[in-house]
């Protein structure tokens, strides 16, 4: 009788999910402690590839963005690796290959910071009872509304992101838009509105052609709202939520150092 051979288990292989792309290449960079303004792009490239390759091993589905953010770093890793004739320098210098996705990246952790911020908030919230005296602290000019928070407002634009997978494009074009730029976008919409009109927040959103350009409109929002100059509400529980004008709009739109901060902060 033949000696019973043991058969080993079968190797469990542990692949790390990402939301996307930036989400994976940051965590690459954080890990490794590499400087984001100088990202080695080639080394960072390989580890970037050699994951969508064990993502495919392992029948794991990726999105269209994943493919096209390889893409990207293999023409940056090419354009970095390509001599520049110094004389075609002087006539038209390059900037760094890589200065575009260090901006994107750098945008896209300050989305993340928020989300994670908003979700300690609220479970904090959550753990606390709601004052039913908060009716007598309204004044007799405002409408009565549900409390809003920030966090409510990122699962809005969570919900207008998934949405958007359906419909994947790509982003072939470079989209100059900055959180200053959105910030004055929304005065210029909200300006045109009475004092007591709201405009939805998912409207807005939708309105932006690209993911990235819905980030920076959420990342101006939120600046809005931590300088009073705009208001959350929402009439009805579950419904869309609203932005509408904070008595101080006005000045913080008229407040010249406060707007060049911004500029400054999201350079």
């Amino acid at each position: 009788m033949l000696p019973c051979q043991v058969v080993p288990p079968p190797l469990n292989v542990h692949l790390e999910q990402y939301e996307g792309p930036l989400d994976l290449l940051l965590d690459l960079i954080r890990k490794q402690q590499i400087n984001i303004y100088d990202i080695p792009i080639a080394r960072i490239t390989s580890q970037y590839l050699e994951y969508v390759q064990k993502a495919a091993d392992l029948d794991m589905e990726l999105s269209s963005e994943f493919v096209y953010m390889a893409s990207t770093l293999i023409h940056i890793k090419s354009k970095l690796l390509l001599p520049r004739d110094p004389e075609l320098e002087k006539m038209d210098p390059e900037g760094d290959p890589r200065a575009e996705l260090v901006d994107r990246l750098l945008e896209h952790e300050r989305f993340k910071n928020a989300a994670e911020m908003l979700q300690q908030k609220r479970l904090l919230e959550e753990a606390a009872w709601s004052n039913p005296a908060y009716k007598e602290f309204l004044s007799d000019e405002e409408e009565p509304a549900l409390a809003v928070t920030l966090f409510d407002l990122v699962q809005t634009l969570q919900k207008v992101l998934d949405r958007a997978k359906s419909r994947p494009q790509f982003e072939v074009t470079k989209e100059d838009v900055t959180v200053p730029g959105m910030i004055g976008y929304l005065h210029s919409v909200l300006v045109q509105m009475k004092a007591h009109e709201s405009v939805s927040a998912a409207e807005l959103f939708e309105k932006q052609r690209t993911r990235s350009a819905m980030i920076v409109l959420f990342l101006a929002i939120l600046e809005m709202v931590k300088n009073q100059a705009v208001t959350l509400v929402q009439m009805e529980a579950f419904g869309d939520i609203g932005l509408k004008r904070h008595k101080n709009f006005e000045e913080f739109a008229a407040n010249s150092e406060t707007l060049q901060r911004l500029e400054e902060d999201y350079k």
